[in-house]
């Protein structure tokens, strides 16, 4: 897409879009197209609302956002211009933004219209021109003194959901570790950051067990990428770990059902990768260590075993009691070697990790884990401002004891059918090494779903407006 702000004339033959607030209905109207007489029966400004109509040489789209409208609700309304009315849509498209429109929503409205572009077919032999916007022409008209300024952040906001869309919805194939490894380096050169990736060998001398022994079923080679972002006038240190398991089977605990949906099993490090690249293109004034272990947790001759005892990067033993419990596995691996080797302020990991706290919360939110009430909260509070909803669950002693192994230092599954999420986050308190303030996101609801965007399940690109809200609240 090439964006144009405030050009000198508005083009001729263009589908112009016009966003409308309940309460501003006649001044918008008014103000941009001369009269305000519109039936309330054709179009009332409600909340996913739309309206269109010839007025001369432009289609007009009017868009309701409702009474107050929020980040997501806009970035919503704005994807379905390109998503679902591609039909309307030539060579050139006018964001015709009122005097009325809160300058807070601009932002949310430009990437959300650049996400309405994306397409899940990526392997259709004829894919359909109507959706190739590539070339499409946008003119946006604004009078914030910063619309400039907004179009390019919302730009780089925009890229780096839809690397976090595809990440999640390209089959496992094609979303190897290798193939994550590789993605990271060449976004590295790219946009700043420095990029180390272990192979095994590598590693093993660095005492990465649990990670290994995940990957050990797997012909696709595990790889541990670290990714480090700095920045001169940096006074604050953010450590990430994403989970990075590309497609899980269960492993010798075989999945029984929705094992099609498993190469979603990486949300966590498509968050974490994201977010790491949109940090640096805004350069971003932080310091940012972002750790992957990624693996497939497949299933053959070599594949790690229930009642299997292995090691770790904590030192410390670990009875597997269930090999699809193996998220928390290669978590405990990147989050010890994440606090042992980098002196980061804060640490959060993102993880699709269990289904507890998919019965907890259903698809509506993210089960919240900290060992510190102030992070917890920002990052409950950021989460909120851009529609991508946490909330925190207990992280009582009482439930460490559930963890506790006859064989080994702990187990990596209590296997009751209860509190799974919680015992899942206290397991990996056991490998921050006492770290004052880390947060776990289990993100298994949210990272992919249904979605009016799509006609089966896809990726939501969950966490990367969080952690940039949050990020830019502590800096």
């Amino acid at each position: 897409m090439q964006f144009k702000v405030n050009p000198k004339s508005i083009s001729e033959k263009a589908l112009r879009v016009i966003p409308v607030l309940e309460k501003d209905k006649k001044a918008v109207l008014l103000e941009k197209l001369g009269e305000n007489n519109l039936s309330e029966l054709l179009f009332s400004a409600k909340k996913d609302t739309s309206y269109a109509f010839s007025n001369g040489d432009h289609l007009i789209l009017l868009i309701g956002l409702g009474e107050n409208p929020e980040y997501k609700n806009v970035e919503n309304a704005y994807r379905r211009v390109l998503s679902k009315n591609a039909a309307l849509v030539e060579k050139v498209v006018v964001l015709d933004f009122p005097l009325s429109f809160p300058e807070d929503l601009l932002e949310p409205a430009l990437a959300g219209f650049q996400l309405g572009a994306y397409s899940l077919g990526f392997f259709k032999k004829e894919k359909d021109k109507k959706t190739d916007f590539s070339k499409l022409k946008v003119e946006v008209i604004s009078t914030f003194k910063s619309a400039k300024e907004i179009a390019e952040r919302a730009e780089k906001i925009a890229e780096a959901k839809t690397d976090a869309f595809e990440l999640v919805d390209l089959p496992p194939n094609e979303i190897t570790p290798e193939y994550l490894a590789d993605w990271a380096k060449k976004t590295g050169k790219k946009s700043g950051f420095h990029v180390t990736v272990f192979d095994p060998k590598k590693a093993k001398s660095e005492g990465l067990e649990a990670f290994l022994a995940v990957g050990r079923g797997s012909a696709k080679t595990p790889q541990f990428i670290i990714l480090e972002y700095r920045h001169p006038k940096a006074r604050y240190h953010l450590g990430l770990v994403g989970k990075g398991v590309t497609f899980d089977t269960g492993g010798l605990n075989v999945k029984t059902q929705g094992m099609v949906h498993m190469k979603s099993d990486m949300g966590g490090a498509a968050a974490v990768l994201a977010t790491t690249k949109l940090i640096a293109e805004l350069n971003l004034p932080i310091n940012l260590t972002s750790i992957v272990p990624a693996v497939e947790n497949a299933i053959d001759k070599d594949a790690y075993l229930p009642s299997e005892v292995i090691g770790s990067h904590a030192g410390l033993s670990i009875e597997v009691i269930d090999t699809d419990a193996e998220g928390r596995l290669i978590l405990a691996d990147g989050l010890s070697y994440l606090v042992k080797n980098y002196k980061a302020d804060q640490i959060i990991d993102l993880a699709t990790l269990t289904g507890s706290s998919i019965g907890t919360f259903g698809y509506e939110c993210a089960a919240l884990f900290s060992n510190k009430d102030s992070l917890s909260e920002a990052l409950q509070k950021a989460g909120m401002s851009v529609g991508e909803k946490s909330w925190a669950l207990p992280m009582w002693e009482s439930y460490r004891s559930e963890m506790d192994s006859e064989v080994a230092d702990i187990k990596n599954y209590h296997g009751k059918p209860f509190a799974g999420a919680i015992t899942a986050a206290k397991f990996l308190e056991v490998f921050i090494h006492e770290h004052p303030e880390w947060a776990h996101l289990d993100i298994a609801g949210v990272a992919f779903g249904d979605s009016e965007f799509a006609k089966t399940k896809s990726g939501t690109a969950y966490g990367v407006s969080l952690l940039l809200r949050f990020i830019e609240g502590n800096i």
